[in-house]
């Protein structure tokens, strides 16, 4: 698995690499990398998080197995996991995208040694386009 940092997925996306967020859909919903799809990894659940048991096969219905992804998460480390899944499953090209959408932090002293997508001061977006939200996507 391949890991960037967010200057170097920006890049990739520019390159014509498609945007996985496997973040919850509260959480994408707060905002995300424009263009992104999101197919979360975990649900929020009132207990907290639970696996989506789809995740595999909603990703295989909306990607093909040689797609260009970059993968991306709040901090780096569901989308790591996400892109571990995705390589086993036969994808070629998955990308993890170190420090996320918020930045990775160190747990020792809270302090964010990954700056993410949005601290970097990309584009951010609310809304996702058409059929790129999860209950859109069919899942």
């Amino acid at each position: 698995m391949r890991t960037v940092d967010a200057e170097e997925a920006q890049t990739l996306l520019e390159q014509g690499y498609q945007y996985l967020d496997v973040r919850s859909v509260p959480e994408f919903a707060q905002g995300h990398v424009p263009g992104a799809y999101n197919i979360p990894l975990l649900h929020a659940t009132p207990r907290g998080m639970a696996p989506n048991t789809n995740f595999l096969s909603d990703v295989q219905k909306k990607f093909r197995v040689k797609d260009r992804l970059v993968v991306g998460c709040a901090a780096g480390g569901r989308s790591a996991r996400a892109c571990s899944a995705l390589g086993e499953a036969g994808f070629t090209v998955a990308v993890n995208m170190d420090g996320g959408f918020a930045g990775r932090r160190d747990p020792a002293t809270g302090k964010i040694v990954v700056q993410g997508w949005q601290a970097r001061g990309y584009p951010v977006s609310q809304q996702p386009e058409p059929g790129h939200g999860y209950a859109e996507l069919g899942a």
